[in-house]
């Protein structure tokens, strides 16, 4: 029988760009991947380029469509059917809406894909992921929440939305969430960590808006690739060790300032008691 894995991590969002090149990385480092991603085709076939690429056969695959509250919970499932222990959650799943759409849940679109969702993934696992402790918990925010503010009572249905508005406030989310979720691991030896990726030459702008969308794909041929993207989730999901960084934000692997509105400690625990009542915690 072969030996089981010493580390065991789940990426979302792991099916293109910053989340397949951190699945690359983390199968390299000989741990045991889970990519997950919305299209079985797309995560296939994902899953099958990081196997040749690493020459590693611990690269599997689960699906979730991050826009529905059900199929977040049918994740943590599987993942918690499949395996007894999760060293390493990676919140990589993101996205740019076009337009103002909502959520299977009825929630907006940019918010419950980028923010609830993890909210949920994340504590749905956490018992799991403190039982494997040694465990990192590494969220993909964005230097594009600065300027963003959040309005609690119409955070699901804004009425300024804009496609890059609502993604600032979703990484303002993701932020303070990091933030409010490190002090409940203060006293375990789970690290949780957010990090600014770089702007990156992925998909994500090609639908954020028509004029901010063709904008995007201007640059994009002059922005940062993918795989150095993804090298500061690396370094938080690897390093020897993540302890100085609990709760912190990174840029290129170091910790930074986030925009003040981050460090609201205030916020963050009534951003994290609103998702606890929009995801049905």
């Amino acid at each position: 029988m072969a030996a089981a894995p010493e580390r065991i991590a789940l990426v979302t969002g792991a099916s293109a760009g910053i989340g397949l090149y951190t699945a690359l990385g983390l199968a390299r480092a000989g741990i045991l991947v889970v990519m997950a991603g919305r299209d079985p085709s797309r995560t296939g076939r994902a899953r099958d380029i990081v196997a040749e690429s690493s020459g590693s056969a611990a690269v599997e695959m689960a699906i979730a469509d991050f826009a529905s509250l059900a199929a977040v919970r049918g994740l943590a499932e599987t993942v918690l059917s499949r395996y007894d222990r999760l060293d390493v959650l990676v919140n990589n799943a993101g996205l740019i809406a076009p337009r103002c759409e909502l959520s299977e849940d009825g929630y907006e679109l940019t918010i419950a894909v980028n923010h609830l969702a993890p909210f949920l993934l994340t504590n749905l696992l956490l018992d799991r992921i403190r039982a494997s402790s040694p465990a990192r918990i590494v969220t993909v925010a964005s230097q594009s929440h600065r300027g963003a503010r959040l309005d609690l009572a119409t955070l699901t249905k804004p009425p300024d939305w804009s496609p890059l508005g609502a993604y600032g406030r979703s990484k303002l989310c993701n932020i303070l969430f990091t933030h409010a979720l490190a002090r409940r691991l203060s006293e375990t030896g789970v690290v949780a960590a957010s990090l600014h990726p770089g702007v990156i030459a992925t998909k994500i702008g090609d639908r954020a808006g028509k004029l901010a969308g063709f904008g995007w794909r201007i640059v994009k041929p002059f922005l940062t690739t993918p795989d150095k993207g993804a090298e500061t989730s690396l370094f938080l999901a690897t390093t020897t060790d993540p302890w100085p960084f609990r709760g912190a934000y990174l840029i290129d692997k170091r910790a930074a300032q986030p925009d003040p509105a981050a460090l609201d400690v205030d916020l963050a625990e009534r951003l994290w008691t609103e998702s606890v009542r929009l995801v049905g915690l």
